[in-house]
């Protein structure tokens, strides 16, 4: 089995954090969003990937090799952000004729038994309801339990089953025709070619999908995801490990610290993630993510993303600095 996933968006919502680093790379429980997403893969058996990267790709390519070199890797360069339907189409020389393929959306983390979705076959799409379905892919049902219909981002959605991005597909001849077709005559959602539209194509030429559910799902787009999803991975961590940063300190698990980082008089916890190299002394922090070699003194920290190298001195609440700030609000 092959796997697609797309990491070539911008991060816009995640500024200023992508403005620096790519928004898959951003740590979460002491590893990158991508590296959370490759370790379900190789569980579910998954050893073929094909990156679709484009804005600062060269440290996402960099990750992989370093951290997952034991498996065959394809980068493939878009340059220009025209959407999922694309990254895949481009995608498409590295498929053997009618290879099976999974899709993955590079900012998502799910909890999923994907390894029985693959033992199945077939063509499957990861569902999971939302409460407003308004800014997701959304599948209909028939009578039969299979998908009727797709639509993107619909207006007024027939369905509360949000698509989470995992695609398995089977029938990628059916696949990458439709997003051909689509490229070739310029049929767009929200001016982009949308994965969603394809799938509807094949549905419409009488491709067969049925649904798999997803158990949790983040999309990490936005800072308040983002720190959910990592109060939700801390909480399958040893914590046993942090039993050593408790001199000088207060720790109130579930926290992350990397080994490298140095912690002093300090309240640490709940929901903190610290990386490496970072420097925390005579602070407080809560449910926040701490960028490696970031330094904060006299600092009081509550719902904050702090990016790696920044430098922060003085008290605050919450905070959403980018790579390599530098903010001093002690009084002078």
């Amino acid at each position: 089995m092959k796997a697609i996933i797309p990491l070539a968006g911008i991060g816009s919502r995640l500024k200023p954090h992508t403005r620096t680093q790519p928004k898959s790379l951003i740590p979460l429980a002491g590893k990158p969003i991508l590296g959370h997403i490759m370790d379900r893969l190789v569980e579910a058996g998954v050893n073929d990937f094909v990156f679709v990267i484009g804005y600062l790709g060269d440290r996402i390519e960099q990750y992989i090799t370093e951290n997952y070199g034991q498996y065959k890797s394809t980068f493939v360069i878009q340059t220009l952000g025209r959407g999922i339907g694309h990254a895949v189409w481009l995608a498409r020389e590295s498929f053997a004729e009618g290879e099976r393929m999974l899709i993955v959306l590079g900012d998502t983390i799910f909890e999923a038994d994907l390894a029985t979705v693959l033992a199945e076959g077939g063509n499957a799409l990861g569902v999971k309801k939302v409460e407003d379905p308004r800014q997701f892919g959304v599948a209909e049902l028939d009578e039969a339990g299979l998908i009727a219909r797709l639509s993107e981002k619909p207006v007024i959605p027939k369905s509360n089953l949000a698509l989470v991005g995992l695609y398995a597909i089977e029938d990628t001849r059916a696949l990458f025709a439709c997003l051909e077709y689509n490229i070739q005559n310029e049929i767009r959602t929200q001016n982009e070619y949308h994965l969603t539209d394809a799938l509807q194509c094949m549905i419409a030429q009488g491709v067969a999908f049925r649904t798999f559910a997803v158990d949790s799902w983040f999309d990490c787009g936005k800072k308040d995801i983002i720190l959910q999803t990592n109060r939700n991975l801390l909480r399958q961590v040893d914590q046993q490990q942090f039993a050593g940063f408790h001199k000088g300190n207060i720790i109130i698990s579930p926290v992350h610290i990397a080994v490298s980082a140095k912690v002093e008089n300090s309240i640490i916890g709940p929901d903190v993630s610290i990386g490496e190299g970072a420097v925390i002394s005579r602070s407080v922090v809560k449910n926040s993510i701490i960028g490696q070699g970031a330094e904060l003194t006299n600092a009081i920290l509550e719902d904050s993303l702090v990016g790696s190298d920044s430098v922060l001195m003085g008290a605050a609440s919450s905070l959403n600095i980018g790579d390599s700030a530098e903010i001093n609000l002690r009084n002078s």
